[in-house]
């Protein structure tokens, strides 16, 4: 956030006199945005998990049976973890549908605050794809004043003849150059993790939870993990596990791991444990489609209010 502070001061001074009104006025949105979210990233709370509101955290989402278990406590917090939780070292606390500890923001980013940290991705990469096109524009209008039919797009143009043109537009303006270009080598940093993001809301998973199935593969590839049908009329016990919660599915089937290659046989289910040997093969609980994923994250108290509770 230094380096962008850095940049706009750097950038704007010198580049406000060129900019048309339509930009002008777009630049206060447009720088404004990324500094908003991150204040929200950064100041919100991102579900932490306490003693007065841990059976509302419990009832958000079903253990999945796969990489979530119930009956599982936190040995720092001394609560039982809710599904999709995970303890902080950092913060020290655990973490509603923890995703990870962002250093950028110096907080978790969970379950209360995701939204505004995928907005705070969106905006900044809009911003710095947005800072390199209008930074080249500016520099080739300069350029245009000494060239008339230049193009940014080199046409007609040798690699060297084109480069250092360039050049010389970045010595003309040497603040707006060194910004566009910084923009322009990051840029794609930016959008490559904002990407990573937008494909585990597609997968209908955290980037906590997307280690676990890694971790899951692992054992299938070895040949360690087991799979059969929990009882349709399973008692649940409140003590571990809540009678319902507001997702609209839960899991039918139950996953265990053995490492000498045996089911075991002290575990819930019916029927034989069967050996998987694909990931693909096992349900991802948590993933209703994009749409609905999108609006577990964007309207995370109000999703599924209306939904049947099974169990």
């Amino acid at each position: 956030m230094i380096l962008l502070g850095a940049s706009e001061v750097m950038f704007l001074p010198p580049a406000w006199p060129l900019l048309s009104t339509v930009r002008r006025c777009s630049a206060f949105i447009v720088v404004g945005l990324p500094w908003l979210f991150l204040y929200a990233s950064a100041a919100s709370d991102p579900g932490y998990i306490t003693r007065s509101n841990h059976s509302q955290q419990m009832s958000l989402y079903p253990y999945n049976f796969a990489i979530f278990y119930p009956g599982q406590s936190c040995r720092t917090c001394l609560l039982l973890k809710p599904a999709r939780s995970k303890h902080c070292s950092i913060c020290k606390r655990c973490i509603s549908k923890h995703d990870h500890h962002c250093i950028f923001i110096n907080n978790c980013v969970g379950y209360g605050n995701y939204h505004f940290f995928l907005s705070l991705l969106a905006s900044t990469a809009f911003l710095s794809t947005y800072a390199t096109y209008v930074g080249l524009s500016i520099l080739s209008d300069l350029v245009r004043i000494e060239i008339p039919n230049w193009s940014l797009r080199g046409k007609g143009y040798a690699w060297s003849q084109y480069f250092n043109t360039l050049a010389w537009a970045l010595n003309q303006q040497m603040r707006i150059g060194a910004v566009t270009l910084l923009c322009l080598l990051t840029s794609p940093l930016i959008l490559g993790l904002l990407s990573y993001h937008l494909y585990l809301i597609w997968a209908g998973m955290t980037t906590n939870e997307s280690m676990k199935w890694s971790d899951l593969q692992a054992d299938i590839s070895d040949g360690y993990a087991f799979i059969r049908a929990l009882p349709k009329d399973r008692q649940k016990d409140d003590r571990y596990e809540p009678l319902w919660t507001q997702w609209p599915k839960e899991s039918d089937y139950i996953l265990t791991r053995s490492h000498d290659g045996l089911p075991r046989h002290n575990i819930i289910g019916t029927g034989e444990w069967e050996p998987v040997w694909k990931l693909d093969n096992i349900e991802n609980l948590y993933d209703l489609g994009l749409a609905q994923n999108l609006k577990d994250i964007f309207r995370p108290a109000n999703s599924f209010k209306n939904s049947e509770h099974t169990g």
